[in-house]
């Protein structure tokens, strides 16, 4: 007879974790139980048995190795992980999913060991790439680990992540697959197929090891193996069952995001048997090194000519460039379009700085994301049109608290020919409905540089609009621009009404009002650069002293411009007449569009004899 093995030192730590998963979401009456128990092991093994390096004090000490928990909805084990580790009270445990816990449904940053936000599936990975990126610009030694779940591998962002990182070669990227082949409503469409998901991967250029889920001397070499794989990322591929350790909900049907009650729950804790409360699991200690970190320094100031015609997707990737000393952490990302966006200008002079993310957006956005919660400052650049698809990356961004910058070109019609499925048309709606963002449209070269430094220097969310065509110079150099201002370029006593614009239709303003100076009608035009916050005070009182507003954009008319207009404007929102794109654009010259929407100034004036 073969000798028996030893029981693992750590399955005493996992019987533990296990019971704390099951009381907590019993007594929060809600969670996902059965998903967490199939990853115990996994993460389990990687925290306490050598693998992970972290100062628990300091959770964002440079060097920390970093965990994500794609599978955002296993968030009781990632709690109960650090409840065995000593840093979470068990009291705190057990107010899981309560008003005032910081141990939310799903991982939030008020939990001090949340990378980024996670719970809309297929995201961990792309931030994962972001944060392992990080890691190599700034030359430090720290390990980045992304725990997946075998339903959210159906995602595309997955497969742009996985595609992404074997061509960046990243090799401090560790991505562990929890095949547990049930998902929320059943089979996944892989199921237990190991094998499968292993020749996939790596056909896209990683390194795959297959092991038992629940075998923790095989999980733990697993570790060990990919930290010594060079040139490649790697991914453990490891086959689990769902509700592990409680026999009978084990790898069944219909426990997806139940919670075990009564004697359910009397029955799970006894078949895992006794529990030793044991003591504080030690973690290993991050390795030292000190970043590679460049020094701010001074730039150039603004110095466009009168007589410059240049566009502002052009003036805003001389401003990257331009200020790109003076925010040392900028890192700019680019949809494969640098030659339209403009970052090219950056990508030539600062290209370790530069990311090509190719045409994968949302792989763009969760990068992004990823740079930023280690304290870089990414700008991600494509046109504003293809911003749509990274919507979600984007909106949990939000949640992270942590300052992006992202610029979308090719805005509205007015980009002419290429047609409807290539104008942006909805992103200052998308980026207006986000908490906390700021949205900035500037009309002209001085405009998108000043503007460009607003939004580097800002906070949170923050989106530039850019368009396709150049335009002329219309401010000083020396012209302020500030975060929720705006300016007003014709007034007077006996203005008839005021015209708002913003971007491409000031242009159209200003001439709509020269014409009708000629008239002898007197109009005001306010350039309403900053969309969100915007200048309410202005704009109450123009509306106040010429009674009439005619807010003129190149986007929809929901949520756009005149929306923002009035809900600043509040009580005389009535006063408000709103100029924008109606119906499904065609190919045309810039101009023809402009007119056949009735956002150019021969509308404006037309519009403006009806209502004086």
């Amino acid at each position: 007879m073969g000798r028996e093995t030893k029981p693992h030192r750590l399955e005493p730590v996992a019987r533990r974790i296990r019971r704390d998963i099951l009381a907590s979401t019993a007594k929060a009456g809600s969670g996902h139980p059965s998903s967490s128990l199939s990853a115990v092991e996994l993460t389990t093994a990687l925290l306490f048995d050598g693998h992970f390096r972290t100062d628990l004090r300091h959770p964002r000490y440079r060097n920390n190795d970093r965990l994500i928990f794609s599978k955002g909805h296993a968030a009781p084990l990632l709690y109960a992980l650090y409840v065995a580790a000593g840093t979470v009270a068990r009291r705190e445990l057990m107010r899981l999913r309560s008003r005032t816990s910081m141990l939310e449904g799903h991982p939030m940053p008020e939990f001090p060991y949340t990378e980024v936000p996670t719970g809309s599936l297929g995201q961990g990975l792309s931030a994962g790439i972001g944060i392992a990126l990080s890691a190599r610009m700034d030359r430090l030694p720290f390990r980045t680990y992304v725990l997946l779940g075998d339903s959210e591998m159906a995602e595309g962002s997955i497969w742009e992540a996985i595609q992404f990182a074997a061509y960046e070669r990243l090799d401090n990227l560790t991505a562990i697959l929890d095949v547990n082949r049930l998902g929320q409503r059943g089979l996944t469409m892989v199921g237990h197929n190991c094998a499968l998901f292993a020749r996939r991967v790596e056909s896209f250029g990683w390194k795959t090891i297959i092991v038992d889920g629940h075998d923790l001397r095989a999980i733990s070499a697993a570790y060990r193996t990919a930290r010594a794989i060079k040139g490649t990322p790697t991914m453990i591929i490891a086959k689990t069952i769902k509700g592990r350790g409680v026999p009978f909900i084990e790898n069944r049907n219909g426990w997806h995001g139940k919670p075990l009650f009564g004697r359910d729950l009397a029955r799970a804790l006894k078949e895992l048997g006794p529990i030793n409360e044991g003591h504080r699991m030690p973690i290993a200690r991050p390795r030292t090194a000190k970043p590679l970190l460049l020094a701010k320094k001074p730039v150039a100031a603004v110095a466009y000519q009168k007589a410059d015609m240049i566009s502002t997707r052009q003036a805003i990737g001389a401003a990257l460039t331009r200020l790109a000393p003076k925010y040392p952490n900028l890192i700019v990302l680019d949809g494969e379009v640098e030659n339209s966006t403009y970052t090219a200008l950056f990508h030539t002079k600062y290209p370790k700085r530069f990311i090509e993310t190719y045409i994968a957006e949302q792989n763009m956005a969760g990068i992004a994301g990823g740079l930023a919660s280690r304290g870089k400052l990414p700008a991600a650049a494509t046109f504003a049109a293809f911003l749509s698809r990274a919507h979600d990356q984007i909106r949990m961004a939000q949640f992270a608290g942590t300052h992006q910058v992202f610029i979308g070109t090719h805005a509205g019609v007015s980009i002419g020919q290429d047609g409807a499925s290539q104008m942006g048309l909805e992103d200052l709606t998308m980026f207006r409905s986000l908490e906390g963002s700021t949205v900035l449209y500037p009309a002209d070269a001085v405009s998108a540089e000043k503007l460009t430094d607003r939004a580097l220097s800002a906070k949170g969310i923050v989106y530039l609009r850019a368009g396709r065509n150049t335009a002329p110079i219309l401010y000083a150099n020396s012209t302020p621009f500030t975060v929720g201002g705006s300016i007003t370029h014709r007034s007077s006593r006996n203005d008839k009404a005021t015209i708002v614009a913003a971007g491409v239709t000031l242009n159209e303003a200003l001439k709509a009002a020269e014409e009708l100076q000629k008239r002898r009608v007197n109009v005001r035009v306010i350039d309403c650069y900053s969309i969100k916050p915007i200048d309410a005070a202005t704009l109450k009182k123009a509306a106040r002293q010429t009674k009439h507003l005619v807010v003129v954009e190149d986007h929809r008319p929901e949520g756009g411009l005149a929306d923002a207009v009035r809900s600043g404007l509040g009580s005389l929102a009535g006063t408000v007449t709103s100029l924008a794109v109606h119906g499904i654009p065609h190919s045309a010259t810039p101009a023809q569009l402009l007119h056949a929407h009735r956002i150019d100034a021969a509308a404006i004036i037309s519009t403006l004899k009806k209502i004086i």
